[in-house]
């Protein structure tokens, strides 16, 4: 992945067919949702045959190094932290404090 530093960065969440989520982060979340969508060499691996996919939850965060925080912190909370994160009942700035 190609990424200018001035590039603004994107945490995501994809919710597969067995209702489980997947974190991540891109500069482009549209073009990585279709790389998870098509199962191409790029797709991640845990999205493989969980089709059909939704794109749950997307927020700018900014820099790389803040997005890779960010989804690492994410990735760790409990799914039912998660599911209020998509529905909008947590803030992400209160989850990354």
């Amino acid at each position: 992945m190609n990424s200018r530093p001035d590039q603004n960065w994107f945490l995501y969440l994809v919710r597969c067919k067995n209702q489980t989520l997947y974190t991540g982060i891109s500069t482009d979340v549209e073009r990585r949702f279709q790389s998870h969508q098509s199962q191409d060499a790029r797709c991640a691996k845990y999205l493989r045959g969980k089709q059909p996919l939704t794109l749950a939850y997307v927020q700018e965060i900014g820099l790389h190094t803040d997005a890779l925080r960010a989804e690492a912190v994410v990735k760790k909370l409990p799914k039912n932290a998660k599911e209020q994160l998509v529905s909008g009942k947590l803030n992400i700035k209160e989850v990354l404090q």
